[in-house]
This record gives structure tokens, C-alpha cells and sequence, in this order.
């Protein structure tokens, strides 16, 4: 009689595993819990009636569960395309080639399947003076400077940042003259005031992103939290003055700027602003439904 042949023994590794089969099942309920999310979002509302967007940026068009490209689609029935990436800076759009690649491929894609963009979005700016170059824009609260030095500012926002945006600009521009024979309209949108709270992402502890403002106010002396909310109200409204100047130039006509300021209640008082901004530098759901209401009232 032969031998019954034996099972393979278990490994350690298999021991100490989940099953494929329970691998699988929690992949297909994450699926279903997904899908039923769309059908939420969409219920009641065409998809695309209102046009394709084309969207590139920072975290607030890529903002785990909920940003402005989101809210965009759920609201306001846009389709969005997007090759935005949370982190981007203005410079890295501006000046990594594979950043501009991934714009390209998106409208050559478009074109070749005859689907022409409403518009261009645009989100850029913030990493370039958030994060762990805030501090260098401020003058310590102990030198009697103004708290922003308006030298470095002037050379980060005014210069620096305003040039990377226009190249930005430029190069979509170029792009959808080649593939759509017209310089498509771009709406690129600034920040509301931001309240620098040292939250990050989901408190920012660890490995999580941020604070981004806070660390650089402690470390200049700024401890107040109503005087570090002015500073970072005047910062923001030096950024929008670059953004607002770029539709002037020449060959940025097709350019709008959606203005975000006053958008999100900042009121300090028994932290009603924490409605409306999950951390020091993007906006709750609400928030961010607020922002997109904002975006869509520029697209032309």
C-alpha cells in the first residue's frame, strides 16, 4: 500500500501570515467600500457635465480623502485628469523634466482620443516656503526687524517662486498649442491665510507630514499664536500679489487666478478656525468644498 504523502510542513513564514484568501477578501471589500463611495459622491449628478479639467500641483489637488480636485467632481460635476503629486514644489514642476513628461503624455493621451480640456489647474507654490525653509524668511523676534525679511522674501517669492510659476505656465502653455492648437485657459488658485497651529497630518507625530510653520515660529522666538497668524497673512498676501501679476504679462492672457483668501473662517477664538483647516496648511472637507467653490467660479 503506498504511502499517504504528507502535507509540506509550515513555515515560519506561513504560521505567521494571513492566507491568500483573506488577502483577496480584504482587497475586494476595500474595492466595494470604494465603489460605493463614487456612487455616493456622484449620486444625483451627471459625470463630466460641466467639462474635463487637467489638473497638476501640490497636496491640495492630492490630499488623502479629500481635496480640491474631489470636491470639484462631487459639487461642481467635473471630470479631472490629474498628474498632481502632494509635495511638489513650484521648482520641481518647473524644473524636473519627468514632472513636464507627465503633463505631456496626459495631453497627448486627451488629444488623440479628441477630448479637449475646459481648462488647466494649477497648484503650486506652498512647499516652496512652508516647511523646513519657513524659518529662513523670518527675522528672530529679539533683532527689532520686521518679522519677515523682506529681502529673502522678496528673493524666495518675488523672484524665485514667481520665475518657476511662469516657467510652469509657459510649458503647459506650449504643451496644449501642440496638442489642441490653442492656448487652453489655465487657472492657477493662491493659499487662504493659514493659522500656524503646529498640527501636521493627523497631529503630524513621527513619520507623518508637518508641522511646517510652527517649528520655524519657535525657533525665531514667535510664540503667540494670533501674532504668527498675522506673519503668515502677510506671507500669503506676498504670494498672491506674485500670482496676481502673472496674468499681465505678455502671453499669459488665457491665465486666471482664483483668489482663496478670506474662503476659510480663521477666527482664532475657541479654535473655531479647526472647522475649516485640518492642519496648518490644508483645508477640512469643508474647507476644501469651500476652496473648489472658489476655483470653479475662475474656470472660464
Amino acid at each position: 500500500m503506498a504511502a499517504r504523502p504528507r502535507r509540506p510542513a509550515a513555515t515560519a513564514t506561513s504560521r505567521r501570515s494571513p492566507s491568500l484568501a483573506t488577502a483577496l477578501a480584504h482587497g475586494k471589500r476595500q474595492a466595494e467600500a470604494a465603489i460605493r463611495a463614487r456612487r455616493a459622491a456622484m449620486r444625483g449628478k451627471r459625470a463630466g457635465a460641466a467639462g474635463l479639467l487637467v489638473a497638476e500641483g501640490d497636496s491640495w489637488f492630492d490630499y488623502p480623502f479629500h481635496d480640491v480636485l474631489s470636491a470639484l467632481e462631487r459639487r461642481f460635476g467635473f471630470e479631472i485628469e490629474s498628474v498632481a503629486h502632494r509635495g511638489d514644489s513650484a521648482e520641481e514642476l518647473a524644473y524636473d523634466a519627468a514632472q513636464l513628461a507627465g503633463v505631456a503624455r496626459l495631453l497627448e493621451r486627451l488629444a488623440r482620443h479628441d477630448r479637449r480640456p475646459r481648462a488647466i489647474l494649477l497648484s503650486a507654490g506652498g512647499n516652496d516656503v512652508a516647511g523646513s525653509e519657513f524659518r529662513v524668511l523670518l527675522n528672530h523676534r529679539d533683532s527689532g526687524l520686521p518679522p519677515l525679511s523682506d529681502a529673502v522674501v522678496r528673493g524666495v517669492v518675488e523672484e524665485r517662486v514667481r520665475f518657476a510659476l511662469a516657467s510652469v505656465l509657459g510649458a503647459v502653455t506650449e504643451l496644449s498649442r501642440h496638442y489642441f492648437g490653442a492656448a487652453l485657459p489655465i487657472v492657477v488658485h493662491g493659499y487662504d491665510y493659514p493659522v500656524p497651529d503646529g498640527r501636521g497630518y493627523l497631529g503630524g507625530f513621527w513619520l507623518l507630514p508637518g508641522p511646517w510653520m510652527e517649528p520655524g515660529f519657535r525657533q525665531k522666538g514667535y510664540r503667540d499664536l494670533a501674532e504668527r497668524a498675522a506673519i503668515a497673512r502677510a506671507l500669503i498676501d506676498r504670494f498672491n500679489g506674485v500670482l496676481a501679476s502673472l496674468p499681465g504679462e505678455r502671453g499669459l492672457a488665457h491665465v486666471r487666478v482664483a483668489d482663496l483668501r478670506g474662503a476659510l473662517p480663521g477666527a482664532l477664538a475657541g479654535g473655531r478656525y479647526r472647522r475649516w483647516w485640518e492642519n496648518e496648511l490644508h483645508p477640512t472637507a469643508r474647507g476644501f468644498e469651500r476652496v473648489a467653490a472658489r476655483i470653479a467660479a475662475a474656470i472660464p
